[in-house]
């Protein structure tokens, strides 16, 4: 018996890529039993369960440059680049509503992952209603470090779940999800390379050395994750869409135009790899 999930893969606003694979899936009616986000593939990829086709895209192209939305201004004066009010709030609740009811009536499982910066392991969270409780772990789980201020929620202190699970397809497994479709946000001959801020982490996360190391061996493990996504790509065992070459866009990009090119590139893949994904599921 399959059970079929989709995996998301974060990078900040290479997520639009993600975007619009999924909004090429959802628009064809693409089922999962289950999804799981890191990052940005969590607060993107929650819109697949609530079936709010291009909900992403619209709200980063008409807030991206508004400083409640991210800013400098917004790091100083809160400590968070992305303003927790305006990102978590006022605008899934006002401005460009997340669809709660939708999300909670949808039988699709959703599970976001965020590093647990006292013990740098990730740690999973399923989402039910789309309330504040999962905003927050949404939140958490794209709180991107020296950017943003870990984030309280369950009894855990938590950052992005990057830092310790790259793309969270073991989880997925261990869970019972046993047909995945993966979306990655690099192409297939990227390697990753160790950070250039580690030794700032170091200092700035001193109290908290399980998620530095976390970081600092990072590289190695999400090196370590896309050999081994491959080979189950290889055995057939999962089915990979991934950009055909480096996206080239800021993680904090702002632009429409960029965003929407980087958008449309995920269309392009969702719509080449939309055969290949019906009869990997079986429909």
């Amino acid at each position: 018996m399959y059970k079929t999930g989709l995996i998301m893969e974060g990078g900040a606003m290479r997520g639009l890529f993600t975007c619009g694979v999924m909004d090429v899936l959802m628009e064809n009616d693409i089922q999962f039993d289950g999804g799981a986000g890191i990052s940005a593939g969590a607060v993107f990829g929650c819109n697949y369960k609530s079936k709010q086709i291009g909900r992403p895209l619209r709200y980063n192209k008409t807030y991206g440059r508004d400083p409640r939305f991210s800013s400098i201004r917004s790091l100083i004066k809160t400590g968070d680049f992305y303003g927790e009010d305006f990102c978590y709030r006022l605008l899934p609740g006002i401005l460009d509503p997340f669809d709660t009811e939708t999300f909670k009536n949808n039988p699709m499982e959703f599970y976001v992952g965020a590093t647990d910066i006292k013990t740098g392991k990730c740690v999973y969270h399923k989402c039910t209603d789309g309330g504040a409780v999962d905003m927050k772990w949404m939140q958490a789980s794209a709180s991107m470090p020296l950017v943003s201020r870990p984030v309280n929620v369950d009894g855990y202190v938590l950052l992005d779940g990057g830092i310790a699970d790259s793309v969270p397809y073991a989880y997925m497994e261990s869970i019972g999800y046993n047909r995945n479709v993966i979306i990655l946000t690099q192409p297939e001959d990227y390697i990753k390379k160790k950070s250039s801020l580690v030794p700032l982490m170091k200092v700035m996360l001193k109290e908290y050395p399980a998620v530095a190391e976390a970081m600092a061996v990072r590289h190695i493990k999400y090196n370590q994750q896309m050999q081994d996504i491959k080979e189950r790509e290889q055995r057939g065992e999962v089915l990979v869409i991934r950009p055909p070459e480096t996206l080239g866009i800021k993680r904090t990009e702002n632009d429409p135009m960029e965003l929407e090119r980087v958008y449309q590139i995920g269309r392009i893949a969702g719509n080449k790899a939309l055969s290949a994904v019906k009869e990997f599921l079986n429909l």
